[in-house]
């Protein structure tokens, strides 16, 4: 059931701010309203309600609003026109496709003298002879009825034959009193059954063959009882041999003749009104999943990815830690994650989805970081590794040792003290020009220039004093 309260007035008061006290427009239409309260206390300055398209049964409540002018009731259950006399400024009233077959009550609007036009169309007393000549006649202010100017002539003739249309209406009316006193009875005896057919239902879902507990699990049911019971509720073996899916269900509620009246429209509103409340307890029910198992009972770490997003690990090995580049979209807000790095495991939490992946090391918390790419969005996690890798970089220490094995061999040949070979017998003071040339260069200079002493061993040798030596 829907209620005029506070909160719904100040949501469809947005163009004044949510103000009340002084708005002079408001719309409620389609609000499902059974009954017209508080606006005459909280909206004194109205000049402007619409309430169309609900179910309102009865006009009331609005007698202090001085100030309204437009005052729209189309498509409720209106059967009485009433409680109008306070609404002194009201010039226009709309009653479209409502129930009213009192048309009499319309006297009510003489003290109205501002109003100027009505609609009274889609209502029973619409159909009543004389319908227009009364109203005409009845309310000399009005200038148009249901959106149709009213002549001179057609007032001059319509209070020239006011007691004998007046009379035609009171018989009419009657007649139509008798039909709805009919209608609201055989309304109640069908809610009257409709409602034992529930609970009778609802006993019947509880243990027991008649709703009732029992203890003694072995005691049968007496016949008398089941035939007793056969009696009174027979749609129960109908059922049982005629069970219907929902949709045939739904299917022979729609396709069931009715008669337009108030009262079918408050059951098309029960009944809608409970198939919203069936579909959002089903909406409950599948919302409401068991929790996702992250750890297994034995701890051991699964690995998930239910956000369903791309992702990459690398093992940085020169840098010693591991790198997760996980895929998040470009657009969503960095509030909507939440990262919780453990030594063996990293969670990422995604608009509260969890992304579980287990690491191949293990790695420092503490010294972990968490980045966001600003041009692709990415998420960007850096774990370092806790100590050191054995196995791994091999070939980059065997590199590192031969380069600390050259850098002390260039140490000692720094340290060594390079001289120059020169014969002290053909020079006293050593060859400058020699100097800045290289060793092997000047080293065969030299053995191409010493004298080649002839050795004392050699057969064919002999020394002959006389020969001077070789210059």
């Amino acid at each position: 059931m829907g209620r005029i309260t506070e909160d719904l007035i100040r949501r469809n008061a947005e163009h004044n701010d949510s103000e009340i006290f002084s708005l002079e427009e408001l719309s409620l239409h389609q609000q499902e309203i059974e009954r017209l309260e508080n606006v005459d206390k909280w909206c004194q300055d109205l000049k402007i309600l619409y309430l169309q398209n609900n179910l309102i049964a009865k006009i009331e409540n609005i007698s202090r609003l001085k100030k309204l002018q437009y005052l729209n009731l189309a498509l409720n259950n209106i059967e009485k026109i009433e409680n109008l006399e306070g609404c002194e400024g009201l010039e226009k009233l709309d009653l479209t496709v409502n129930f009213v077959g009192a048309l009499s009550s319309i006297k009510i609007l003489r003290h109205n003298i501002n109003l100027k036009e009505i609609f009274l169309m889609g209502n029973p007393c619409a159909d009543f002879e004389g319908y227009r000549e009364f109203v005409v006649a009845t309310l000399p202010q009005l200038q148009r009825l249901d959106g149709k100017e009213i002549e001179r002539s057609e007032r001059i003739k319509a209070l020239q034959n006011y007691p004998v249309i007046e009379e035609k209406i009171r018989e009419q009316e009657t007649a139509y009193c008798l039909k709805r006193s009919k209608e609201k009875k055989e309304a109640e005896r069908k809610l009257q059954e409709e409602e034992e057919k529930e609970k009778w239902k609802e006993n019947k879902s509880n243990p027991g063959f008649d709703g009732r507990w029992y203890t003694d699990i072995n005691n049968t049911i007496p016949y008398s009882v089941l035939q007793r019971n056969e009696k009174e509720h027979p749609e129960i073996e109908e059922n049982k041999v005629n069970k219907k899916t929902p949709d045939e269900l739904e299917k022979e509620f729609w396709e069931k003749p009715t008669l337009y009246s108030p009262e079918s429209r408050l059951e098309t509103h029960r009944y809608l009104e409970k198939q919203r409340n069936k579909e959002k307890s089903s909406d409950k029910t599948k919302k409401e999943k068991p929790p996702r198992t992250l750890i297994t009972a034995d701890g051991r770490v699964l690995n998930i990815n239910d956000p369903k997003l791309d992702f990459s690990l690398k093992d940085d090995e020169e840098n010693n830690q591991i790198v997760l580049d996980l895929a998040v979209y470009r657009f969503m807000d960095t509030s909507l994650m939440d990262v919780n790095v453990q030594p063996t495991y990293v969670r990422i939490m995604v608009k509260g989805k969890p992304f579980q992946l287990v690491l191949p090391a293990e790695v420092k918390p503490d010294s972990s970081s968490a980045k966001r790419s600003q041009t692709t969005g990415h998420l960007v996690i850096t774990m370092p590794k806790v100590g050191e890798v054995i196995t791994a970089n091999r070939k980059a220490r065997t590199h590192e040792k031969n380069n600390e094995k050259n850098k002390l061999q260039q140490k000692k040949r720094s340290k060594q003290i390079e001289k120059l070979e020169v014969d002290p017998s053909k020079y006293s003071f050593p060859d400058v020009t020699n100097i800045v040339q290289e060793k092997k260069t000047a080293s065969r200079k030299i053995k191409a220039t010493s004298p080649v002493v002839p050795c004392a061993e050699d057969s064919n040798f002999e020394d002959n004093p006389e020969v001077p030596p070789l210059i």
